[in-house]
């Protein structure tokens, strides 16, 4: 007799899994904060003078080389630390890292001050790295591919919330318009990071292991006792031993492969496959406006004659409608699929960027009010393409399509590839505005537009997918074939995917 996966998961074990994963949305949050809160300072007063009022090619080494220190660290620390503590150390480690950078750069003072800030950076671009991986990893190996979306969406979730509080606070602390609130005004808007990095640090011990690490780690009966805590069912179920029995089936199918070292993810064609896709959508994932819409908001609002702390509230509400925009997508996404909100994304902000750039040009030096709204209604647009595409989506695919055992490797290698997006993008917004002004945005537009291009002839759809579908996807018929004959030969459909059978062959979702 078959049970619907809908009640394979009880209500009790769903509630488990959005707690665990909001709280691991709270490392986003922190993510999201340390790169919200420097667009607010850029713009305030006090760090002006205190980095001695750095002009478009100094802002733009401040913000390009935090991607030097998450490019760094993709390739040399993220991995390492997801692989060898597990993914929820690793978050750890990456909150603490990053809070450690924070605090470089709110002592930023003096003849050496834009030398601190320069340093602060780049740690905290090392300590973002492990939690923008570390985080979607653990909520994709405790979550049923049949909503893996939704559940990854949180970290996104996570980090918008973190980027809307950012603009508040930075918004609050503007009001501080006396001489100690210059100077201690935006060190004390850094610092407020420490907050949701603290209570997540603490709470982090309390959090289980994904089963998929430790059964890597050789670690089966505490996998077993995870897998039963987060499906709210007795270790000596069908359900708990179904799927650790799978996830063990696939961890030595791919183990005893040819090539099991991570450079595989270079020889083996389907394994290429998956990597430079994901890579590749990171890269245009920063390369579509975004990075120069989350540090430089204000700055674009106050080129449309916008008053400083105007331009801070309207990033807040800007960035707050990220929030609502997100969790749409958290709906969809296991729905429509990640191609056609990736797709959707990419026209709709081609048509912003389109209007951004065309208007100024047709009404110069802020000539006409209605252009002027027009262009920051059109930003609002820009924030729902990328809130249902790009920004969950580039995660949800690259963090799905990894075998588990090269999943820390690839997920971090795909990554750096964003950095690279993001190290141009970061370069060329500011000295653009500078130099050919709304033309610049014409450039992102022409991005946005290609990218919906290559999505549609070169990404598969992976909604819903088993792991043994992935392999298939990519067309690495190997590992398909020794699933299939350590199973007894027996072809494995996604309806049986669906269900779970007293049959101990039966197979359900390990991804």
């Amino acid at each position: 007799m078959a049970v619907p996966i809908a009640a394979v998961i009880p209500s009790r074990a769903a509630l488990r899994l959005h707690v665990l994963c909001g709280f691991f949305g709270l490392a986003s949050f922190a993510w999201g904060y340390n790169i919200g809160i420097l667009a607010t300072i850029y713009v305030h007063p006090g760090f002006k003078k205190a980095l001695h009022k750095p002009d478009a090619a100094h802002t733009g080494l401040i913000t390009a080389i935090y991607y030097l220190g998450t490019w760094i660290s993709y390739l040399f620390l993220s991995h390492p630390a997801a692989d060898y503590l597990g993914r929820r150390w690793a978050a750890f480690v990456g909150v603490f890292t990053t809070c450690v950078g924070a605090s470089i750069m709110a002592a930023s003072r003096g003849s050496t001050a834009y030398t601190m800030m320069i340093v602060g950076r780049i740690i905290c671009g090392m300590g973002v790295a492990v939690i923008s991986t570390s985080v979607p990893l653990y909520q994709s190996e405790i979550s049923p591919a049949k909503q893996r979306g939704r559940y990854v969406v949180m970290n996104h979730i996570g980090l918008v919330a973190g980027l809307a509080f950012a603009f508040w606070v930075g918004y609050w602390f503007s009001a501080w318009k006396t001489p100690q609130g210059n100077y201690y005004g935006w060190r004390l808007s850094i610092m407020v990071l420490y907050i949701p990095s603290l209570i997540f640090c603490l709470g982090i011990y309390f959090c289980p292991e994904t089963p998929r690490w430790l059964i890597e780690k050789g670690k089966v009966e505490q996998a077993r006792a995870n897998m039963a805590y987060l499906r709210d069912a007795d270790p000596s179920s069908d359900i708990v031993s179904v799927e650790i029995d799978e996830i063990c089936q696939n961890v030595d199918a791919h183990r005893s492969a040819p090539e099991s070292s991570w450079t595989v993810l270079f020889t083996h064609k389907p394994l290429f496959a998956r990597l430079w896709r994901a890579a590749l959508l990171q890269f245009m994932a920063q390369m579509c406006g975004n990075t120069a819409m989350k540090y430089y908001l204000p700055g674009i609002f106050a080129s449309l004659g916008i008053e400083h702390r105007t331009t801070l509230l309207i990033g807040g509400i800007e960035s707050t409608l990220k929030i609502g925009c997100t969790i749409i997508e958290m709906m969809l996404i296991d729905r429509i699929g990640r191609r056609t909100t990736l797709i959707v994304g990419c026209v709709v902000m081609g048509v912003a960027l389109l209007i951004n750039g065309a208007l100024p040009l047709a009404y110069p030096k802020n000539k006409n009010v209605v252009s002027d709204y027009t262009c920051i209604v059109f930003i609002f647009f820009f924030t729902f393409g990328y809130s249902i595409g790009f920004g969950p989506a580039a995660w949800v695919y690259g963090s799905e399509i990894f075998p588990t055992n090269l999943r820390a490797r690839g997920l971090n290698l795909a990554a750096s590839g964003g950095s690279i997006g993001s190290i141009v993008a970061a370069q060329t917004w500011p000295v653009g505005m500078q130099n050919i002004g709304s033309k610049t945005y014409f450039i992102f537009m022409a991005i946005n537009l290609v990218s919906a291009v290559i999505i549609y002839f070169a990404y598969p759809e992976t909604k819903q997918k088993t792991l043994e579908e992935m392999d298939l996807l990519f067309g690495d018929h190997r590992i398909t074939e020794r699933l299939t004959n350590d199973s007894g030969g027996e072809a494995q459909s996604e309806d049986r995917a669906e269900q779970v059978h007293v049959n101990p062959k039966s197979n359900r979702d390990s991804l």
